[in-house]
């Protein structure tokens, strides 16, 4: 993680330079001696983490965080206990009382690496939520050296073949590792139907519902593809095309 280092003090900034130099995933990207350079550094730089005296010269702690903006993790460290409160208020990682010890810093930056793994979670939760509300727009299939793409309305159904799925699209088929499940959570459910365990269909592709026994239908799609339809899987289409 990045690192920026901001006191007023020359000898603090050198004690916290040498204990953070014992931690091998740090990498120090500056160091201020008041709030103005430690803005402009924070822009410039975007360390993970910043490291903060609160009364310094020009702009006090808070001040820079509230300028610079929340996106570093801070840790304060000052010599003055009165400020705790406030500084987790501006939601601060961890508060350092002047003097500390080697192991006191390294339980901050433990706080950090848990907060920073926190913060991958979250964002990797919404990035997932983000993908399954926006359908596919277009399937990516790899061929050898070459890749396909596919837009996703120009594809007529998708076939379950053990750890491949057969797209049929504009006369053509492709193979692409993955599972059908997994298409049918990220295509348009308005439009891709599960009609059977092994088939995910377009609805715009069919031609018209067969039946082929008692309680036993097929679709025939518009290409003259016969495709078989679980029971399950007509009442959704029977659903979806009334």
């Amino acid at each position: 993680m990045n690192v920026l280092i901001v006191d007023d003090e020359h000898l603090a900034r050198m004690l916290l330079r040498e204990y953070l130099a014992a931690h091998a995933d740090v990498e120090i990207v500056g160091e201020c001696a008041n709030g103005f350079e430690a803005v402009k550094a924070i822009a410039e730089r975007d360390p993970d983490v910043v490291f903060l005296d609160i009364q310094m010269p020009k702009l006090d702690g808070f001040e820079v965080v509230e300028l610079a903006g929340p996106r570093p993790h801070y840790v304060f460290a000052t010599a003055y206990d009165a400020f705790a409160l406030r500084a987790f208020d501006v939601h601060a990682v961890d508060y350092l009382l002047k003097p500390f010890s080697r192991e006191r810093l390294a339980e901050a930056l433990d706080q950090v690496r848990r907060r920073a793994a926190q913060t991958l979670q979250v964002a990797a939760l919404v990035k997932d939520a983000a993908a399954r509300q926006a359908p596919l727009a277009r399937i990516l299939i790899r061929d050898g050296a070459r890749v396909h793409v596919v837009a996703a309305d120009s594809i007529d159904c998708i076939e379950a073949q053990d750890d491949y799925v057969q797209v049929s699209a504009a006369g053509r088929r492709y193979l692409k590792h993955g599972s059908l499940a997994e298409l049918e959570a990220r295509l348009d459910a308005a439009v891709f139907v599960r009609i059977h365990r092994s088939w995910l269909v377009n609805l715009g592709a069919i031609a018209r519902i067969e039946p082929v026994s008692k309680d036993n239908f097929c679709a025939v799609l518009k290409d003259g593809a016969r495709l078989p339809i679980s029971r399950s899987g007509y009442q959704k289409v029977r659903a979806l095309l009334a």
